[in-house]
């Protein structure tokens, strides 16, 4: 599972460590369908099997803003860098992350070849203005997403005049302390996930959370969390990886269902079956969020992953009416 599944806690139990959330999500053969806690009536909408997964809008906003951004040492942090990857920023939104994805995990470009394809098909490096050079260690966590994104940092910072070499290191708890310490310069983050992270860093695992569903607030409250540890924060992009709903096109068409309003007035009922990981009943983000925000309640719950293969595959069979993805997932591309 990667490391972005911690998400699942965002804005309401902030940021789980790795390990706790590994542990949280499951072995293989731990799925089956348990009623959930919540109390279900009328007759709900019952799984429609089809190949394409589509996500239904967050339209009262449930989930914080969790949009790609670069994540500077300080102290490394001149105007010239900044801009550099602010144009990778610039050049993103959700739909070209998604195909990015897909480039890798699909159809198994390298995030190397991917990266390079995307930043000469938008014109990444254009207007790049030559910073003062010298070493500069691009940070990766270990999945393929941050990879890539690494790897287009690594382009616009070797056009700006810089001498770049991208590291995969691992989990947030192993970059972050790097990058605090000037032993990586740049790091791919996660607008909300980050700020929850150095917030109960900081604070303790129980702090108030700081980051919101309002894009603006959370880069606030980032920045006021960076400045504490030395970290600066470039632009974020339109691009986000967070929690999603998805269903099949074809369980979308049955139902005439585009947002999550939606799925909550015409499938609220003991026909739909509700996927995700075993610890989704209890996430603010996941279905107590469903229940809290959109009233909605689901006639049952299939205990899966956290936006992998085996919801997906649910999705997909006809086992499962909506289930947790990750916004960017690759399985969302356009076919």
């Amino acid at each position: 599972m990667r490391a972005r599944t911690r998400r699942l806690a965002v804005g309401a139990l902030g940021a789980l460590t790795a390990a706790g959330l590994l542990t949280g999500c499951g072995d293989a053969g731990s799925s089956g369908t348990d009623a959930p806690e919540q109390g279900a009536s009328g007759a709900g909408c019952a799984p429609v099997a089809g190949d394409k997964l589509v996500v239904l809008n967050d339209d009262k906003k449930l989930q914080n803003t969790d949009n790609v951004l670069p994540a500077i040492n300080t102290k490394v942090a001149t105007p010239q860098l900044v801009a550099a990857l602010d144009k990778v920023s610039g050049a993103l939104d959700t739909t070209k992350l998604i195909e990015l994805n897909r480039a890798v995990d699909v159809d198994r470009k390298t995030p190397q070849v991917a990266a390079k394809e995307f930043a000469d098909a938008n014109g990444v490096s254009q207007g790049v203005e030559k910073g003062p050079g010298g070493q500069v260690t691009v940070g990766a966590a270990n999945f393929s997403e941050s990879q890539l994104i690494a790897e287009l940092y690594k382009i616009v910072l070797t056009s700006a005049g810089y001498q770049v070499k991208v590291q995969t290191i691992g989990s947030r708890e192993l970059y972050e302390p790097a990058l605090e310490k000037g032993e990586i310069q740049v790091v791919p983050e996660y607008a909300a996930t980050m700020a929850e992270f150095l917030n109960t860093k900081a604070n303790g695992k129980d702090a108030e959370p700081v980051s919101s569903p309002e894009l603006d607030k959370t880069i606030s409250a980032l920045k006021a969390e960076g400045d504490k540890v030395g970290l600066t924060f470039g632009q974020p992009s339109q691009a986000q990886d967070q929690n999603a709903f998805a269903v099949t096109q074809a369980f979308a068409d049955k139902y005439q269902l585009a947002t999550l309003s939606d799925l909550a007035a015409k499938c609220s009922g003991k026909a739909t079956v509700l996927a995700g990981p075993p610890e989704c009943p209890q996430r603010p983000k996941c279905q107590a969020g469903l229940v809290q925000v959109y009233d909605f309640k689901a006639g049952s719950f299939s205990s899966l992953d956290a936006g992998g293969p085996q919801t997906k595959n649910a999705l997909k069979t006809g086992a499962a009416s909506v289930g947790l993805v990750f916004s960017s997932d690759a399985a969302l591309a356009a076919s």
